[in-house]
């Protein structure tokens, strides 16, 4: 018979949590520390997420405060030209039968560079010739009767004056008018010889205009018409053509650019100026003012500026957009000025105000400034900005006092 167990020995450990329990309270601890983390995560990526990525300049200041010498006073924009440049033309109409150039060709002064077809003004060079050779023929014939004559005349009059008798004073006189017309008669032909020979020039010079000529020496910048097609000195319509080529002396070229009058005090005769070319706007070439157009576009309130180019360089062709940078002389610290220039988009109008927004820790806030006129697209800042500033240029439409931006450099 088995005997009963004892129970007294049972005892619940009420101090000690299970283990089940235990493992429980530590997966919901890692589960609650995998959702904070998530959770940083996600929000952070919400809060950058939330910034609005805009393009930024820097607040640029010229000159310093000492101002020095190549300090710039003035930009403007504006385009390469040749001072001496043509689209030349035949001075006849005709049919182009030959082409001497093509694009980039040099031409010297006088070359020949296209031909009209001509076979017909030859021919009336040679009939002019010929008309020319048988008027000093006639001439010469003539000549030869008038001298017969006048020694006739000499004769009969020596006659008379030794024996009246011998010969009449009617026959005298009939010798000395025979004598007489013959003289005439040869000073007609000379003027029929000299009209030939005008005639004769007349037809070579109509020669000659058959050849295009030309007019100074330079480079072909462009074919205006093809042979086989009409020129023309004025375009006439339908498939004439006006010009023959384009051609420019590249020795000549300068930038010409329109200058706010506002600033035009600032730019004079032989004024120093840094050029960059928009193709290439790592390099700067050495310029001169040559004219400050005496005259203003009274719509666009602005004066044309012409700057020599006074670093020669085969990359540099007209019609190239360029930047000009009109440089002040060395001053005093004392009279030197603290310039900055923004670019004109930094620069907003609200409510008759100008205004710009500086970024500042990721935030933007709203700046009320004095701005001058703008200059090359540039605005000199006159107040309200110390040079430096990050200002927002693109990207914010409708921009919020302390809005939250990403700024990047377009």
């Amino acid at each position: 018979m088995t005997s009963a167990p004892d129970l007294s020995k049972l005892r619940i450990d009420r101090d000690q949590p299970s283990p089940g329990l235990t493992r429980a309270l530590r997966r919901a601890l890692w589960f609650a520390g995998v959702a904070l983390v998530f959770s940083g995560g996600l929000w952070a990526w919400l809060r950058r997420g939330n910034a609005v990525p805009v393009d930024v300049v820097t607040a640029s200041l010229d000159g310093g405060s000492g101002g020095g010498a190549g300090a710039v006073s003035v930009v403007a924009n504006g385009y390469v030209v040749a001072r001496t440049k043509a689209a030349v033309s035949a001075k006849i109409p005709g049919r182009l039968a030959s082409l001497a150039v093509s694009e980039g060709s040099e031409v010297r002064k006088g070359a020949v560079i296209a031909r009209l077809d001509n076979a017909d003004y030859v021919a009336a060079v040679e009939q002019a010739n010929a008309q020319l050779a048988s008027a000093r023929a006639t001439l010469t014939e003539l000549a030869a009767d008038r001298d017969e004559l006048q020694r006739e005349f000499v004769r009969t009059r020596d006659l008379r004056v030794q024996n009246p008798n011998l010969v009449s004073a009617q026959d005298a006189e009939g010798a000395e008018s025979r004598a007489r017309q013959g003289e005439a008669r040869v000073h007609a032909q000379e003027a029929r010889v000299d009209a030939a020979a005008a005639a004769v020039r007349f037809a070579q010079a109509n020669l000659e205009n058959t050849y295009v000529r030309a007019p100074f020496a330079g480079t072909v910048l462009r074919k205006e018409a093809e042979v086989g097609e009409v020129v023309a000195p004025s375009v006439g319509g339908g498939l004439t053509r006006g010009a023959v080529v384009t051609m420019a002396d590249l020795a000549t070229l300068e930038v010409e650019v329109d200058v706010n009058e506002a600033y035009i005090a600032r730019v004079k005769g032989g004024q120093r100026a840094r050029i960059t070319l928009d193709a290439y706007p790592d390099t700067a070439f050495r310029g001169s003012v040559r004219q400050v157009v005496p005259t203003a576009d009274r719509q666009r309130a602005t004066v044309q500026v012409k700057v020599s180019i006074l670093d020669h360089d085969p990359r540099i062709l007209p019609e190239m957009g360029a930047k000009v940078e009109f440089l002040e002389d060395a001053a005093p610290a004392a009279t030197a000025a603290r310039r900055i220039t923004v670019p004109a988009a930094a620069v907003r109008s609200e409510n008759g105000r100008a205004v710009v927004w500086v970024v500042r820790n990721d935030r933007v806030e709203r700046r009320e400034v004095d701005a001058g006129p703008v200059s090359g697209n540039l605005r000199e800042i006159r107040s309200g900005l110390s040079g430096g500033e990050l200002l927002v240029v693109g990207g914010l439409e409708s921009p919020r006092d302390g809005q939250r931006v990403r700024a990047r450099t377009p």
